[in-house]
């Protein structure tokens, strides 16, 4: 069984502040996914992380979005630079726990065409997984024809990669619970964006990938059930529950 993972940027950055790490929150994240390998409750595992402080801080500076496109070379090694600087804080706690984890960087295998559509080839994250190790990709910037460079988002790396490798499981761990209601309640399972629509709004903090609605809209696109969750159900999820809402498009 697959498993396919997402941590939110914003539960290990703080991203309020440029570039700062919430290293109390990765390092539980980090527990929780040695755990549930060591333990069994997860046998293939792919890991997506977002952008948080560092990528989001640097697109924005840039004016640089999913689409909104850039072709100053410096400004795209920058927002890579700061994707791989967190990317390498991951790896490094990820380590720590032994869990076999290796870095898939997309702005070197991805692109979008001049529609805008993604090519995120898998395979070699496939043969990573057949070989025993545990992919860790992220949301990055990456070459758009026609626009320059502009942001892959971690939610669309999410669903590219599940659709590629045919995961049975897909869990978004974010700040919250889940898609919260006017009340501040969880919503059990959305089945249409429209249902939602009037609930989501934008991130408070910077965020040029779309918030709470990217996330919703990337798993309705994604066309199987797949549950967005806060921290504290991650080691729920991965022991094989449905935590938070579950999305089903």
């Amino acid at each position: 069984m697959t498993t396919v993972l997402k941590l939110g940027g914003s539960v290990v950055t703080d991203k309020d502040r440029p570039e700062a790490l919430d290293g109390p929150a990765l390092d539980a994240a980090a527990d929780a996914v040695a755990d549930a390998l060591s333990s069994g409750d997860v046998d293939d595992l792919v890991v997506v992380h977002g952008g948080g402080s560092f990528g989001h801080h640097h697109a924005s500076e840039h004016g640089v979005s999913t689409t909104e496109g850039t072709r100053d070379a410096g400004a795209v090694v920058q927002i890579h630079g700061a994707m791989k600087t967190l990317d390498e804080f991951v790896l490094a706690r990820l380590h720590d726990r032994s869990v076999p984890a290796v870095p898939v960087h997309p702005l070197s295998v991805a692109s979008r065409d001049r529609g805008g559509d993604l090519s995120l080839p898998t395979r070699g994250v496939e043969t990573m997984l057949g070989e025993g190790f545990v992919p860790v990709l992220h949301g990055d910037v990456v070459a758009h024809e026609g626009a320059g460079a502009t942001i892959l988002s971690g939610d669309e790396v999410v669903t590219a990669v599940a659709e590629g490798v045919g995961a049975d499981r897909v869990g978004f761990c974010s700040t919250v619970p889940g898609v919260l209601d006017g009340d501040e309640a969880v919503i059990p399972e959305i089945r249409s964006y429209e249902e939602v629509a009037d609930l989501l709004g934008g991130s408070d903090a910077t965020d040029v990938t779309g918030g709470m609605a990217g996330k919703v809209r990337a798993l309705l696109d994604l066309g199987a059930p797949a549950t967005i969750f806060g921290p504290d159900d991650l080691r729920a999820f991965l022991a094989g529950e449905q935590p938070g809402t579950l999305i089903r498009g």
